[in-house]
């Protein structure tokens, strides 16, 4: 193989790694999009949902326990859909509804041997 020959390959790989690097980033940024349609729609039924209060008590278990805050947004999301939340939820009524929550995840523990 000549020297020209090896340019020519390198060229060719290297437009072949830029091309991938772009459809990387278009991804990436395709799932960031589809991330925060996502976190705002949430965000909207949340606010339905729950009374200024509640929200601020999801906030605070938010900015402790991230993961846990997004399943209970999702259980209510959940409830929302179903029909079962009519009215927005008081301070007092989402506690009552942490505690069930909290409650069924103690009952769920497997023991091993």
């Amino acid at each position: 193989m000549s020297d020209r020959d090896l340019d020519i390959i390198r060229k060719k790989k290297m437009q072949e790694l830029l091309y991938q690097q772009q459809n990387q980033m278009q991804e990436q940024q395709k799932h960031e999009q589809q991330e925060a349609q996502i976190n705002a729609l949430i965000k909207r039924v949340i606010t339905q949902i729950l009374t200024p209060n509640a929200r601020e008590r999801l906030a605070n278990i938010r900015l402790a326990r991230p993961q846990q805050a997004r399943e209970i947004e999702l259980v209510l999301i959940q409830l929302y859909q179903q029909g079962k939340m009519r009215e927005q939820l008081s301070d007092q009524e989402f506690k009552e509804l942490l505690s069930n929550l909290s409650k069924r995840k103690k009952d769920i523990k497997i023991k091993k041997r």
